[in-house]
């Protein structure tokens, strides 16, 4: 059966593959990001994720296309890495409010129509980083953080619809992101990493449609680690 899904952040890296995973599926997928590049078969919906009305925007044209959104991805992240003695007040609410505030905004518009569908599934892409720290990324690490209460919350409050909430915490991933992290600070984590090696987009895809099957129909709450053992422990 196909699904109704809305992937925010979704023109690149992991984003992309979670993307093209669901259309592989068969499902009908909208990509809410500021870009217009997405995967062949995707509808592109122009939308800063930080501006609410252009989320809700983004939410009421993805609905006349395919109906109410069943599926919701809060992919759509930035970073703007340095130390915090640098980090200027824009830098650091900058990042929260795309990273927290965007996932916020969609993930209340998603809310209404999956408690009168009863049903629905919410995954929010979080970080490593969120639960270890990382130096220089206090702004990015808190608001990546901050996503596991949320979600953890969300679950309570609206398991009994048959709606479950989820987070997928990656570790180093070969993406654009990752190429911004000095040469000696990628070795440094990939030293920390059991499996020794970045991931790859499309393993953090697969977990990411696993939470959104029928399969994981039991799981709520989760924070599933797709780092290689990096966050092991955390």
């Amino acid at each position: 059966m196909q699904r109704s899904i809305l992937v925010t952040g979704g023109s690149r890296g992991i984003g992309a593959a979670i993307v093209g995973a669901f259309l592989e599926q068969g499902d009908r997928v909208a990509v809410a990001q500021r870009g217009s590049e997405v995967p062949a078969g995707a509808h592109a919906i122009k939308c800063d994720v930080s501006d609410p009305r252009q989320v809700a925007a983004a939410f009421k044209e993805a609905r006349e296309l395919h109906g109410p959104v069943e599926v919701l991805v809060n992919n759509a992240g930035t970073a703007d890495n340095t130390l915090l003695m640098r980090m200027s007040d824009e830098q650091f609410f900058r990042v929260l409010e795309t990273n927290l505030g965007g996932s916020f905004y969609a993930t209340r518009c998603a809310y209404p129509d999956m408690v009168r569908m009863g049903r629905g599934r919410i995954v929010f892409v979080s970080s490593a980083a969120a639960l270890r720290g990382a130096e220089g990324m206090a702004n990015y690490a808190a608001s990546k953080s901050a996503l596991v209460g949320f979600a953890r919350s969300l679950a309570r409050e609206i398991g009994f619809r048959n709606v479950t909430v989820n987070v997928v915490a990656p570790g180093l991933v070969a993406t654009d992101l990752a190429k911004d992290l000095p040469g000696h600070r990628q070795e440094q984590v990939i030293g920390e990493t059991a499996l020794r090696r970045c991931g790859t987009p499309e393993e953090v895809a697969s977990a990411v449609t696993w939470l959104a099957s029928e399969g994981a129909g039991f799981v709520t709450g989760a924070i599933i680690p797709v780092d290689g053992g990096f966050g092991m422990g955390h």
